[in-house]
C-alpha cells in the first residue's frame, strides 16, 4: 500500500510543480505583478486565497498507517473579512479508521504593532504519540510532510485551548497556551499512577514557546513584520507544565524543549547545516508525552518493502516505536555539495548526512502493554541524498551503525526517495 501511495503522491506533486509553473506564466508581471507576488506568497505559506477566506492546503489529502487516506478542508478568514477578528476551522475524515475529526476556533487582535492575538479553539483529532512540537512552528508551512506516511502510533485527544500570540520584536515570536485535554490512546496502553493502571488521561497544561532568529533581517510592511533574509543560528525554546487536580488533570510533570539550527554557506554553492534538538521531562509522564527522536523506518522484512519517503529531519533507519525517552538529544549534520549544472533547469544535488541520538528513560516499568528500548548507548546513522532528480524527487541511502547496529546487514539499511520543492 505504501508503495502505491508513494506513486500517487509522486504524480500529484509532479502535477503541482507543473501547475506552479503554469501559474507563474499565467500571472505575468506585465499583467499584475503585485497580485502575482501576493498569490504565490500565500501559496508558499500553505494557503489558497479567496476574497474572504484563505483555504488551508494542509488538510486536503494526507496518508498515515492508522487513518489510511485522510482528507478534508480547512481555512481561516483574511484581512478582507476583518483585520481585528478571525475564524479558523478544519474538518477531515480518515477512511481506514472511519472517523471524522475537526477543529473550530477564532481569535481577536489585541495589539496591531506587536501582532498580539488571543485565540480560542476546540479540537477533536489525533496526535502522534511521542512527538514534540513547538507552538511557534504552527506559523510555518511545509509543503509536503513525507514522514506522515509511515506513522502508526496515535492517540485521540479532545482539547480546549486558549492561546496568546505575541511578537514584541521582529526577531522574536512568542506563543502561550492554556489547554485542557482528554487523551485516549488508539493502541493498548496503560500507565501506572498511584498503584493504579489508567488507560485514559486528563491534562491541564500551560505552555510557553519562543522562536528567536537574531540574525535574520526583517522589514515592516503594512504594520506587519516580514522576514526578508534568513539568518543563523536560529533558536526555539518551549516550557510545558502539566498540573494535577486542576480541571481534573491527573498528571503533574514539566517539560523543557530546545532546538537550534545553524547553517553556513548557500545551498546553491555548497552549505553545511547543524540541527540540535533536546528535551527533558520530569514527573509522571505517560508515553503520549515522551520523546521518540523522530524515527522513519517501517517494520517490514526487506529493504524494498521498507521503501518509502525520507523525512526532512528524521532518523531513516530507526524503526517506529523502537525507542522512547524522557530525556534526549539529537544532532544532525548535513553538507550540501554544489549542485550539478546539467542544464539550466536540471540541477541534481548531493547531500551528505550524519545523525546521532542519545537518550534515556528512568522508569520504563510504569508503561504497560508496550515494549521499547533506550537510547542511552547512542544511536548513529549516516548516508547521502541525491535530490532534485525529477520534479523535486530524489533518492536517499542511509546506514545504521554503532551501539544499535542490528545483526542482519539489510536491517541496518534504509533506501528511500526524497522530495524537495519550494513554492
Amino acid at each position: 500500500m505504501i508503495k502505491h501511495l508513494a506513486l500517487i503522491v509522486f504524480f500529484i506533486c509532479a502535477h503541482a510543480a507543473h501547475t506552479q509553473s503554469g501559474l507563474e506564466s499565467f500571472l505575468k508581471p506585465s499583467q499584475d505583478s503585485i497580485k502575482r507576488s501576493i498569490f504565490l506568497k500565500h501559496l508558499g505559506n500553505g494557503y489558497l486565497p479567496t476574497k474572504y477566506v484563505n483555504f488551508d492546503l494542509r488538510y486536503l489529502i494526507k496518508y498515515n498507517q492508522f487513518e489510511g487516506v485522510r482528507s478534508g478542508l480547512g481555512g481561516i478568514t483574511n484581512d478582507a473579512f476583518s483585520e481585528t477578528y478571525r475564524l479558523n476551522s478544519y474538518g477531515v475524515y480518515g477512511f481506514r479508521d472511519d472517523r471524522f475529526k475537526y477543529s473550530i476556533g477564532g481569535g481577536v487582535r489585541l495589539d496591531e504593532k506587536t501582532n498580539t492575538w488571543m485565540n480560542l479553539s476546540y479540537t477533536d483529532d489525533l496526535q502522534e504519540t511521542g512527538s514534540a512540537k513547538f507552538l511557534t512552528d504552527g506559523r510555518f508551512f511545509q509543503f509536503f510532510e513525507p514522514r506522515l506516511l509511515n506513522i502508526d502510533l496515535f492517540h485521540k485527544h479532545i482539547t480546549k485551548a486558549l492561546t496568546f500570540e505575541h511578537q514584541p520584536h521582529p526577531k522574536l515570536l512568542t506563543e502561550t497556551e492554556f489547554a485542557i485535554s482528554n487523551v485516549d490512546p488508539t493502541y493498548p496502553y496503560g500507565y501506572v499512577l498511584n498503584n493504579d493502571i489508567i488507560s485514559t488521561f486528563h491534562f491541564s497544561t500551560a505552555v510557553v514557546s519562543l522562536q528567536w532568529n537574531p540574525f535574520s533581517k526583517f522589514e515592516t510592511r503594512k504594520n506587519k513584520f516580514v522576514e526578508t533574509k534568513k539568518g543563523y543560528p536560529q533558536f526555539a525554546l518551549q516550557y510545558t507544565k502539566s498540573f494535577r487536580d486542576v480541571f481534573k488533570g491527573n498528571f503533574n510533570f514539566s517539560k523543557l524543549d530546545f532546538r537550534t539550527v545553524y547553517k553556513i554557506g548557500d545551498e546553491n554553492t555548497g552549505a553545511s547545516e547543524i540541527t540540535l534538538v533536546s528535551g527533558v521531562t520530569n514527573g509522571n509522564t505517560p508515553l503520549t508525552h515522551l520523546y521518540h527522536a523522530y524515527p522513519n523506518n517501517i517494520n517490514k522484512e526487506t529493504v524494498m518493502q521498507r521503501f518509502s519517503v525520507a523525512g526532512l529531519n528524521s532518523f531513516e533507519t530507526m524503526y517506529f516505536n523502537e525507542f522512547f525517552s524522557d530525556k534526549f538529544t539529537t544532532i544532525q549534520l548535513k553538507h550540501y555539495l554544489k549542485p550539478f549544472n546539467v542544464t539550466e533547469r536540471y540541477k541534481p544535488q548531493v547531500v551528505l548526512i550524519t545523525r546521532y541520538a542519545l537518550g534515556d528513560i528512568e522508569k520504563p516499568e510504569l508503561h504497560q502493554n508496550v515494549s521499547f528500548g533506550s537510547l542511552k548507548k547512542g544511536y548513529t546513522e549516516s548516508g547521502f541524498e541525491i535530490n532534485k532528480l525529477f520534479f523535486g524527487f530524489g533518492l536517499s541511502f542511509t546506514y545504521r551503525y554503532g551501539a544499535y547496529h542490528l545483526d542482519s546487514f539489510t536491517d541496518n539499511i534504509a533506501f528511500k526517495f526524497t522530495f524537495n520543492i519550494a513554492l
